[in-house]
């Protein structure tokens, strides 16, 4: 018996023999104080010579002997089978290590996955305290640049008092020279601070790099969906069609056994009726050959009169009429038959036929129901891919972006004497993200994720923010604001002008898109239920816009007076979600509801005049979208909300000339816009 263990390596047995020599390879006892020594080695040959091994014996009746000869022998065995129990010891000692040392390796490889988030952790924070530096940086560069201004400014007043008061002047130039090495630090730290800038500048060069990577990505993920999804549009108009065809086959094969069924039961039918007529001709033939015996037998006997003989005579003529008939008909059904068992032949070729290509189609159908599956998992892969790699760029992008839109100069703006109040860097760094603001002969400079000149569309703000929108969708919260002074087109920007397709707001293009959307994911096994309410802040009170009693005498009475009438409170559940009391929320299936309950909050809403706008928006307006969507397919659930909102006008008391209810709508107004910074201060 050879042994093999799991590492490879073979194995030698081996055993003492008590003074028997059973080959070279054995090994005598080491231990004087037992019969066998500590070590015993066994090859092959001698675990099968001991198990082969047979009594030598001289004598048979010498029992004393063979007695001795079978202790051995049993002793040798006991050893042998001590050594295979020691073999299969190691064996599950080593086992047990093996097992041991993949309980480690595992433990090892869950320390690593650790390791490597909390690296990640470590890096994603790093990159955040690498921002916040650079911001850091920046202000004390410009820190130093007014402190660099100030020493010059005191300096020239040391020169000035050196001129002036001769006494002091080793006082005098101590200070100089301390001013001159502060100044040198400065330049110092100047130099210091434009070469962290300049890598910082690298640093937004490769992530602006890896976001147009990431771009590209998302490109040709999105081509793939839309070619997948003409495929799945091919097949379900194939899979349509062959439907159609197979239940022509159907039918026709319907027919054709029914016709089949018909023609076997005519069939029956005239064997049945060819079966009866021929045991009636027999039956007739034997009575024919009656008749003619009785005639034989009349006109043998004499006694029998003539006039019997011609009844005979005429019976038997009568009867072989019949004969002759019942034969004409008897070919006319065997003619029938034929002509039934042919038709049923054909019938038959034509079910199998028939048969035939229905399991052909049937093949067919499955094989695009199959390739109808992969579409659509390829489809649901490619869709989360979408997913990952477009929030992937809004979080590079940044969470929170502030853009600024220019409107149109009015007529008394353009004709100013200063010249141009603003001009666009051309820069490449800060071009379409800056502006420039001249005011008094002095220019201010600002930086913005994206700039809209004047003549930009509204399509082309939307484009930028449709991303924002889809995350809605995908199960984000998702909050777009407009702010600025009475009369800088906020409204505009928001919700459009009315009749105007071209010039439709931020708000009904928003709808538009997810509506869009929310048809095209359908025959992924998306559903989404949407809700709608909209509020104002009117004078640090909430007003439902969308309330059926919102517009009573008594409701614009109290409002007036400053009374607020339905009292309404912002809660937050367990689930982070901000919810406002008794709010109207309205469920919304297409884009044609929401215009019309926007056009009704529009009706509601606050409105007033000031010198700087005929009718301005008294109040913050909040509309708010509520997604639930849920797939059936692969049970995914996703819950997005898209708030838009239109704030109050931000202009300064001196311009806006309000007074009375206008100056404290203001002011009101002015103490929300605080909150709002310290709000947006702490994301």
């Amino acid at each position: 018996m050879v042994g093999t263990p799991m590492n490879g390596r073979r194995l030698s047995f081996g055993f003492g023999n008590g003074g028997h020599d059973l080959g070279p390879s054995s090994t005598p006892p080491s231990n004087a104080g037992s019969d066998y020594g500590s070590y015993i080695d066994f090859t092959r040959e001698d675990v099968e010579a001991l198990l082969n091994e047979k009594s030598k014996r001289k004598d048979r009746f010498n029992y004393k002997e063979r007695c001795e000869n079978m202790i051995d022998y049993i002793k040798r065995l006991k050893v042998c089978i001590r050594w295979f129990q020691d073999l299969e010891l190691s064996y599950s000692l080593e086992q047990e290590k093996l097992k041991s040392s993949l309980e480690l390796s595992q433990q090892k490889c869950v320390e690593i996955e650790l390791l490597l988030k909390i690296k990640e952790e470590e890096l994603n924070s790093i990159i955040t305290e690498m921002r916040r530096n650079c911001t850091s940086l920046q202000e004390k560069l410009v820190k130093e640049e007014t402190e660099k201004a100030a020493a010059m400014e005191s300096l020239i007043k040391e020169r000035e008092a050196r001129l002036d008061f001769e006494r002091s002047q080793t006082t005098l130039s101590e200070d100089l020279g301390r001013a001159q090495r502060e100044l040198e630090t400065a330049n110092q730290k100047i130099v210091s601070l434009n070469d962290m800038y300049k890598r910082l500048q690298e640093y937004i060069t490769s992530l602006q790099q890896y976001n147009g990577k990431l771009h590209s990505e998302l490109s040709t993920v999105e081509g793939d969906l839309k070619r997948v999804e003409k495929e799945k549009a091919t097949v379900v108009e194939n899979l349509t069609m062959l439907k159609g065809q197979l239940a022509l086959s159907m039918a026709s094969q319907e027919e054709a056994t029914k016709q089949k069924d018909a023609f076997a039961s005519e069939v029956t039918s005239l064997r049945s009726e060819l079966h009866q007529v021929r045991d009636d001709r027999d039956r007739q033939i034997s009575q024919v050959q009656t008749l003619s015996t009785e005639i034989v037998k009349f006109k043998d006997s004499s006694e029998k009169s003539g006039s019997e003989v011609n009844n005979l005579t005429m019976k038997t003529n009568e009867l072989e009429t019949k004969c002759t008939l019942q034969d004409n008909h008897i070919k006319e059904l065997q003619e029938k038959l034929t002509l039934a068992e042919n038709k049923l032949e054909v019938c038959d070729i034509s079910a199998i036929e028939t048969r035939t290509e229905f399991e052909g189609q049937q093949k067919l159908v499955n094989e695009l129901q199959k390739r109808l599956a992969d579409a659509e998992y390829k489809l649901i892969e490619g869709e989360k891919l979408r997913k990952e790699l477009h929030n992937t760029i809004l979080e590079l992008k940044g969470n929170i972006r502030v853009f600024c839109r220019v409107r149109p100069l009015l007529p008394d703006e353009s004709c100013s004497s200063e010249g141009k109040i603003i001009s666009y860097p051309t820069s490449m760094e800060a071009s379409g993200r800056g502006i420039e603001l001249t005011q008094n002969g002095q220019k201010h400079s600002f930086t913005f994720d994206r700039v809209f000149a004047p003549d930009a569309l509204q399509e082309e703000v939307f484009t930028e923010i449709s991303q924002l929108v889809q995350s809605a969708l995908d199960g984000y919260k998702v909050c777009i604001f407009a702010y600025g002074q009475t009369g800088s087109g906020k409204t505009y920007t928001m919700m459009g002008r009315p009749g105007h397709l071209g010039e439709k707001g931020l708000i009904p293009r928003s709808l538009e898109q997810i509506f869009q959307t929310r048809q095209s994911q359908q025959p992924q096994g998306w559903k989404y239920e949407m809700q709608v309410s909209m509020l104002e802040i009117y004078n640090e009170t909430i007003r439902d816009l969308l309330a059926t009693t919102n517009k009573s005498p008594s409701d614009t009475t109290r409002a007036e007076n400053g009374t607020p009438g339905k009292q309404y409170s912002i809660k937050h559940d367990a689930s982070g979600n901000t919810l406002v009391s008794d709010l109207t929320v309205v469920d919304v299936e297409s884009v044609k509801e929401v215009a019309f309950l926007l056009n009704q909050a529009a009706n509601s809403r606050s409105v007033g005049k000031t010198q700087m706008n005929e009718q301005s928006s008294r109040s913050h307006f909040v509309f708010t979208l509520r997604i639930y969507g849920v797939n059936e397919s692969t049970d995914q659930q996703v819950q997005g909300v898209l708030n838009l909102i239109d704030l109050a006008g931000s202009e300064r008391l001196s311009r806006s000339g309000s007074t009375g209810d206008r100056l404290k709508e203001t002011q009101v107004c002015k103490t929300i816009r605080c909150f709002l910074f310290y709000t947006v201060l702490l994301l």
